[in-house]
């Protein structure tokens, strides 16, 4: 089990939603097959992917809390962790915009079919940054597969752990856990790698 660079609280009781679910993957990887020198088992894919999807969680006076993480399909990094208390349209272009600005466009981003997904204004910033979206069936989690083991380890370690007093702090250690999620985590599918060093391997291998 993952250790928190917090202290964990004792959860509170009730049913918690199941996580929104984005991936996005990186595009600086191309089709380079930087790793294999390292693993026949990986490979870098044709194209950059994402996804994203939202989760709900609440503040200990009962406030509603929206997450809303995106995940790189093939690094496995968290690009995003964002909460507030309502996530609509315009707070995932925000968020988008953001993870664009850093690692560039994907082809194209994975996510269900909520309606801060689909919004028109949300469809439209996306064309116009020219990648695409791909929205799994409804009922089909096991089609976005990346963002729901990314969303379990989430639900497990941060919001079945924590009581956030406030917003403010549902942010701090939000980041908190992403960074260590991304620096600490060991992914067996990453030849027990982080995914930061991972990532960093992979542009080497690229730029090399």
């Amino acid at each position: 089990m993952l250790k928190l660079p917090h202290q964990l609280r004792l959860p509170r009781g009730g049913h918690r939603s199941a996580p929104a679910r984005a991936t996005f993957q990186d595009h600086r990887f191309g089709s380079h097959k930087c790793l294999a020198s390292r693993s026949a088992r990986l490979r870098l894919p044709p194209s950059s992917q994402g996804a994203a999807r939202d989760a709900y969680d609440q503040t200990e006076d009962g406030r509603r809390l929206k997450w809303l993480p995106i995940c790189d399909e093939f690094t496995r990094e968290s690009v995003a962790l964002e909460v507030e208390r309502r996530m609509e349209a315009k707070d995932v272009v925000r968020v988008l915009a953001a993870a664009v600005a850093e690692r560039g466009a994907p082809a194209y981003i994975r996510s269900d079919n909520g309606p801060e997904f689909i919004a028109k204004a949300v469809r439209e910033w996306i064309a116009g940054q020219g990648f695409q979206t791909l929205h799994i069936e409804p009922g089909s989690p096991w089609q976005n597969a990346y963002s729901e083991s990314f969303n379990s380890r989430l639900r497990d370690e941060l919001l079945n752990r924590e009581i956030f007093a406030t917003l403010a702090e549902a942010k701090v250690l939000g980041r908190d856990y992403r960074r260590s999620y991304n620096e600490q985590r060991l992914h067996s599918s990453l030849d027990y790698q982080p995914p930061a060093e991972f990532a960093q391997c992979c542009l080497s291998a690229v730029g090399a």
